[in-house]
């Protein structure tokens, strides 16, 4: 333990309410706890207003100001998202510089853009070393566009480590900066110690948490809830959409059609960590109808939970399937082959899938991924 080093965390994803509107906030959080065993932290956060607070004893957080919605949602074309949009670049910035103090530092940024550019920025102006950590949004969205796809790359090629949290996506990401891409595991801290066993066979609860956004393909998933027959129906005890997001009207309103209909279907809200967790134990199942992900966090919960999934085979999801049997994956990401899936997944038995589950949890170790990142970029003794 190094008890004079300080580890500092650049990140836009941090908890500010704590209403699970932000799920990698959460990882983040739960990462930073691990840290400080090792190290102390100083974490650059986004914030109501431009300040500084103890997080925890070896823990300091430096905000800057940012909105209440997050920050993926801003449209540069709508003018007070535009302000806020300028006022986030240059807190962040000037919130990063006044957190490495000193050259025994070494700053982590979360996630490539803008956090990487800040983390870039500032660690340079103070002579320091620094990693970057990228999520799909990062290569996959960013990266298409010229001049993020640039300073992306740049990001990486000046940063001592780059980690990303996909197989395919260290692959993306290692081919647009032209340097080794690691992969590391985004996933958090499961609170409940002691897992409710799943039902044995139906009528199965069934469970969606996340945001409600065409890339999360809950549109799909609707779509396929209305494929499903009245036997298919008998098989679910209940349905659950937790979140928000771009799609809110659009999903309330189809689920209301689906009530009509007497499905046994509710539409809830963006939950906190452990309602999160509860509403995963409520469930016998989760679903993941992607259109486009690396490994959601509701993968490794799941997982922790005992929960079997039925996914798309998106991003990662088919290799981590394949590998774990922890669930079923669906042919292709459509509504047809989402409902096909959940079909078959209503015939089953879910403990034929719980030791496969177990394994894969054990993939998604906390502790582990902190002591990786210590030795690497923590230059501990």
């Amino acid at each position: 333990m190094t008890a004079n080093r300080v580890f500092v965390i650049v990140t836009s994803s941090f908890p500010i309410r704590d209403d699970g509107s932000e799920a990698a906030g959460s990882f983040v959080a739960d990462l930073v706890d691990e840290l400080a065993k090792h190290i102390n932290v100083r974490v650059v956060a986004p914030g109501p207003i431009a300040a500084r607070e103890q997080w925890s004893r070896r823990v300091e957080i430096v905000r800057y100001s940012a909105p209440a919605k997050p920050l993926s949602t801003l449209k540069p074309w709508r003018p007070a998202d535009l302000l806020w949009i300028v006022r986030v670049l240059r807190g962040g910035l000037f919130a990063a510089r006044d957190a490495i103090t000193d050259d025994s530092m070494h700053v982590l940024a979360f996630w490539g853009l803008p956090c990487g550019e800040w983390a870039r920025r500032a660690a340079r102006r103070r002579g320091v070393d620094y990693s970057v950590w990228m999520l799909g949004s990062d290569v996959w969205s960013m990266g298409r566009l010229p001049i993020l796809k640039g300073l992306l790359a740049r990001v990486m090629r000046q940063a001592t480590h780059a980690y990303a949290d996909g197989y395919q996506l260290a692959k993306s990401a290692e081919f647009i900066g032209k340097v080794s891409v690691d992969f590391l595991p985004s996933t958090r801290h499961i609170s409940n110690a002691e897992c409710l066993p799943p039902r044995t066979s139906a009528p199965y609860r069934l469970l969606f948490l996340g945001r409600w956004h065409p890339n999360k393909g809950v549109d799909l998933l609707l779509d396929a809830l209305t494929m499903l027959d009245d036997e298919d129906w008998l098989k679910i005890e209940h349905f659950e959409l937790q979140g928000g997001g771009p799609l809110e009207q659009v999903i309330r309103a189809r689920v209301a059609v689906l009530q009509g209909a007497g499905r046994p279907i509710t539409a809830g809200c963006f939950l906190a960590k452990a309602q999160a967790e509860a509403a995963i134990m409520r469930a016998d199942w989760v679903v993941i109808p992607s259109r486009i992900e690396s490994i959601p966090l509701i993968f490794s919960d799941a997982m922790k939970l005992d929960r079997p999934v039925v996914a798309t085979p998106v991003g990662d999801l088919p290799k981590l399937l394949q590998t774990y049997k922890c669930g079923v994956l669906a042919e292709a990401a459509n509504a047809g082959a989402i409902a096909k899936a959940l079909k078959f997944a209503l015939r089953g038995n879910v403990l034929d899938y719980l030791s496969s589950i177990r394994q894969a949890a054990g993939a998604f170790s906390i502790p582990a991924i902190a002591e990786q990142l210590v030795r690497a970029c923590g230059r501990v003794d």
